[in-house]
């Protein structure tokens, strides 16, 4: 959990939080419109997607507000292969906001701020000195964000009922940023159950938290989840892995990076230029067999082979300068580049 410089990015001034909390809002809605239009998920499935896009981008305006004026600290964007926050990011707006009430205890009364900044900029005729104004984003900081709504490094999300065009009872969703990839997954498990749901939904999300927090292969995610829940009948296991989030910041070994960067230094498309690839990777049951002794058997699923299925996203001049600079890695994708909307920010 050490952070060194060959790691992350330091965003060291105002121009660069905004910028950079810009492009992040407006990829990220995008791509949910691009996910409907494009089927990569169903209708329940997208609603289920909003809801953890909706809790990244909390975190992030929140790490804007955190840093703002800041001069001692810096938020850190990963640079190993996510282009996102680094995870310890996510722990420290949560740490933060656990002593909330002593935080803004220590802090300036906001009415007496208020008339100290008014009788700088009116009479005095000044500017406000940096460290009031981090002293005024502090206030905003701990008086306005929410513990309950800071992606955290598991999110459990509720056991419903299945849409009635499937064949299973039972659908739930987790979501997890993962702390070697520091980047966001998003699951959803549809699963057939024998006991009382309401009776062992706890029991079920203790499993889910102990078992599929980070990345790793889906059959044996899969596996794990049927082994420890003998009543759980898992059908089928959707896992969306979010980015790498290509940009500016980021500064990794991918191809798609590197063209985007080499672009930018080249002049040939603008700063605000970016791409987001997407995996999703899916595993289905069929037979079962029987595992354990005489006295403990336990009927299990056999899986499908793993689905897996690449993406990229981006805006048309993009996908041009990727066409011409990474045409073999563009072939391995599951279907032609998805267009976005191009971001245009004043620099």
């Amino acid at each position: 959990m050490i952070t060194t410089p060959l790691d992350s990015a330091l965003l060291d001034s105002k121009e660069q939080y905004v910028f950079y909390h810009k492009m992040v809002d407006f990829v990220l809605k995008e791509l949910i419109v691009s996910v409907q239009q494009e089927k990569l998920c169903t209708q329940q499935e997208l609603q289920i997607f909003k809801q953890y896009s909706d809790l990244l981008l909390y975190s992030i305006e929140a790490m804007r507000i955190k840093y703002m004026y800041d001069e001692e600290d810096n938020m850190k964007v990963d640079l190993t292969d996510s282009g996102f926050p680094n995870y310890l990011e996510f722990r420290f707006l949560y740490n933060d906001l656990e002593l909330k009430n002593q935080h803004l205890g220590n802090l300036k009364d906001i009415n007496i701020l208020k008339g100290e900044f008014l009788n700088t900029l009116l009479q005095k005729k000044q500017p406000i000195k940096r460290l009031d104004l981090f002293k005024a984003s502090s206030i905003v900081y701990y008086s306005s964000v929410e513990k309950k709504y800071i992606f955290n490094r598991f999110v459990q999300g509720k056991i419903l009922e299945a849409p009635k065009d499937t064949v299973h009872q039972y659908v739930t969703s987790w979501s997890f940023y993962d702390v070697s990839h520091n980047r966001p997954f998003i699951c959803y498990l549809y699963f057939d159950y024998d006991g009382k749901i309401e009776k062992d939904k706890d029991k079920i999300y203790q499993v889910l938290k102990e078992t599929a927090d980070r990345e790793m292969a889906l059959d044996t995610m899969a596996y794990n989840i049927d082994r420890k829940l003998s009543d759980l009948k898992p059908k089928h296991i959707k896992r969306i892995d979010l980015g790498p989030f290509h940009n500016v910041f980021a500064k990794d070994e991918n191809e798609i990076t590197h063209a985007i960067l080499g672009g930018i230094a080249r002049k040939e498309i603008p700063l605000e230029s970016y791409a987001l690839s997407l995996k999703i990777d899916a595993v289905f049951s069929g037979d079962t067999f029987t595992e354990g002794g005489f006295f403990s058997k336990q009927t299990m699923q056999k899986w499908s082979e793993v689905i897996h299925q690449k993406y990229v996203l981006a805006p048309h001049r993009i996908i041009q300068l990727l066409h011409n600079r990474t045409p073999e890695f563009l072939h391995k994708l599951a279907k032609e580049p998805i267009e976005l909307a191009s971001l245009q920010i004043k620099v």
